[in-house]
């Protein structure tokens, strides 16, 4: 196979479907004729973006549930109303993240000679450092606990979960949001191990950067739009010199989630201009 036409009128759900990646996702779904339910903790302010999303008069294309991807009965209550309208999933992808100043060091090192603390690892909010953990980590493994298992059933599936550089090579500030998706990583791997002769298989994107609202604080100057230091240093960091467009993700979703990927599970695949192969010399 040397297309991706296995995946139309395919049933997919993704999690976290209205941020900038999501959304961007979507409309590669669309675009492959995928059915797509966006999970979304605000399903009728966000019921319109499904709509748009889809570039198509066929209103089935997508839809918005409302569900919160930490919340065990938002969740199955979202998996009965895909059941009752789209019939079982073939698709998960597990979008959902971000970071939180609060689980975000203010220093980037502590010297031998610094006697104040502040902004370092021993001033973090311990209550921001768990958000972030529950909405990565705990927010990939729920959903799939809850919506993974009619793909168990009927024996095939796939499941995708978005990862991130940061699980590779931790940022400095940024631990918890690091941490997290490091073990989005593990458990994408275990995962596809467990799941591996049922029929259903799992796979992991780690995107290089992008500027998105959650990390738009750190990498550009909010009065000015200019970099930050810590932008110039991602970016000569990246062999190929420059932030990646969200859209830079869909071919690779729509491999790892086609049967021409049929014999690919435990993967994750970076893609991010270079940076995860660059040693700096």
């Amino acid at each position: 196979m040397t297309d991706f036409n296995d995946l139309n009128g395919k049933v997919a759900a993704i999690t976290g479907g209205s941020g900038v990646i999501g959304q961007t996702l979507v409309r590669g779904l669309c675009d492959a004729g995928v059915k797509v339910i966006i999970l979304d903790l605000k399903p009728a302010s966000d019921a319109i973006t499904a709509s748009e999303l889809a570039k198509s008069d066929d209103t089935s294309l997508a839809a918005t549930i409302g569900a919160s991807v930490t919340d065990r009965e938002s969740l199955l209550k979202a998996r009965d109303e895909i059941r009752s309208a789209f019939g079982k999933l073939d698709i998960l992808i597990n979008c959902a993240g971000g970071n939180k100043a609060t689980a975000t060091t203010a220093k980037e090192f502590i010297k031998r000679d610094d006697n104040d603390l502040d902004g370092t690892f021993f001033d973090l909010d311990i209550a921001g450092f768990d958000g972030v953990f529950d909405l990565n980590f705990k927010g990939t493994v729920l959903p799939t606990m809850i919506l993974a298992e009619d793909m168990i059933m009927k024996g095939s599936g796939v499941i995708l979960n978005i990862s991130s550089m940061n699980a590779y090579r931790p940022l400095t500030k940024i631990p918890a949001y690091s941490a997290a998706k490091a073990a989005i990583n593990n458990f994408t791997q275990w995962l596809a191990v467990h799941f591996a002769p049922s029929g259903v298989r799992v796979n992991a994107i780690a995107p290089g950067f992008l500027l998105t609202n959650q990390n738009r604080f750190l990498l550009t100057d909010e009065k000015t739009g200019d970099m930050t230091p810590r932008g110039k240093k991602i970016i000569s960091a990246t062999p190929m010199g420059r932030y990646a467009e969200p859209e830079e993700l869909v071919g690779t979703m729509l491999y790892l989630l086609s049967d021409t990927s049929s014999f690919v599970t435990g993967v994750v695949i970076p893609v991010d201009g270079g940076f995860s192969a660059y040693s700096g010399v």
